[in-house]
């Protein structure tokens, strides 16, 4: 019977152990993401450095674009208001499901016109994404026909870009919340 006992007190604190060796590696990776997180924006911020979040610098226009929004408003670059925010999502994007509910809620407070999304049509079904942002927001699905992606050099996703009114990025990132604060409030 001790043997018993000395060797489930032994389990048992092995356990235990495994246990706080398990927290301190999930801390760490959350420290690293954090870190990764800061330079993925850092090299998307500098010019000259070879950016995944997108090809389009702060500074830069943004292409030539052009389609219709889910309501059956023209969308192009032209058309685009002064401080308007694109945010280009996917469906199968765990960050862009992540962020979802932020936006959508910042979105809300936003005039319509000055937000835009841009859903990734072309990896995975986009509806469940366009039925949640059309009440506060214009959506294009972009596919194909309508390269909007292209057009703004994007990578990756998300990614959130502020625009002036003749399609020159003022901000960029992979959070609405990295973005200037005027576009972020």
């Amino acid at each position: 019977m001790p043997v018993l006992i000395a060797i489930a007190t032994f389990a048992a604190v092995l356990g235990l152990l495994n246990l706080l060796l398990l927290l301190g590696v999930v801390r760490r990776i959350r420290e690293h993401t954090k870190l990764l997180d800061a330079l993925y924006e850092v090299v998307g911020a500098t010019p000259g450095l070879t950016s995944q979040v997108a090809a389009t610098a702060v500074g830069d226009v943004v292409g030539a674009f052009g389609a219709t929004a889910t309501d059956g408003a023209p969308v192009n670059r032209e058309l685009i208001a002064d401080g308007t925010v694109v945010a280009f999502l996917s469906p199968d994007c765990q960050a862009c499901h992540e962020q979802l509910p932020d936006l959508v809620a910042w979105a809300a407070a936003q005039d319509r016109d000055q937000v835009l999304v841009v859903v990734d049509g072309r990896s995975g079904d986009p509806e469940p994404l366009v039925t949640m942002l059309e009440p506060v927001t214009r959506v294009v699905v972009d596919d194909a026909a309508a390269p909007f992606a292209d057009a703004f050099g994007v990578r990756a996703f998300p990614t959130f870009f502020r625009l002036d009114a003749g399609g020159r990025v003022t901000g960029r990132g992979t959070r609405l919340s990295r973005l200037p604060a005027s576009a972020a409030a």
